[in-house]
């Protein structure tokens, strides 16, 4: 039994999608365990951030959750600050650097996730 050109590509894919989505992980974890209080210390005066703030404490799942939470805080805040979930000083304190960072792994994930649920839309519609 041979493999086709499409198979070995479409594994190439998804491969890569599942290596991405742990070097992700990683990258958060890293992030949760050096910059974790410069990045509450910044958002102190934020009520979202501070209703997420305890799962700094749940461990590797916890700091991921909280990771994440403050990413998506911080790339697409005009949702939050409408609703005065978070402060606008805060955010404009927050640091350039860690900002492009927690902008960066967020859009990653959109992008890896999207690249997921696009094989499963593709294996249930039976394109393949």
């Amino acid at each position: 039994m041979s493999v086709s050109i499409i198979d070995t590509t479409l594994l190439a894919i998804a491969m890569t999608d599942i290596a991405g989505l742990i070097i992700w992980i990683g990258a958060c974890l890293y992030l949760a365990y050096t910059k974790m209080d410069l990045m509450l210390s910044h958002l102190k005066n934020s009520v979202a951030v501070n209703n997420l703030a305890p799962l700094r404490h749940g461990g590797p799942w916890g700091k991921l959750l909280l990771v994440g939470g403050i990413a998506g805080f911080v790339t697409f805040p005009g949702f939050y600050l409408k609703r005065g979930q978070l402060n606008p000083d805060d955010l404009a304190n927050f640091p350039a650097a860690l900002k492009r960072k927690l902008v960066c792994l967020y859009w990653c994930v959109i992008g890896l996730l999207l690249v997921m649920v696009a094989f499963f839309i593709a294996i249930k519609l039976g394109w393949y």
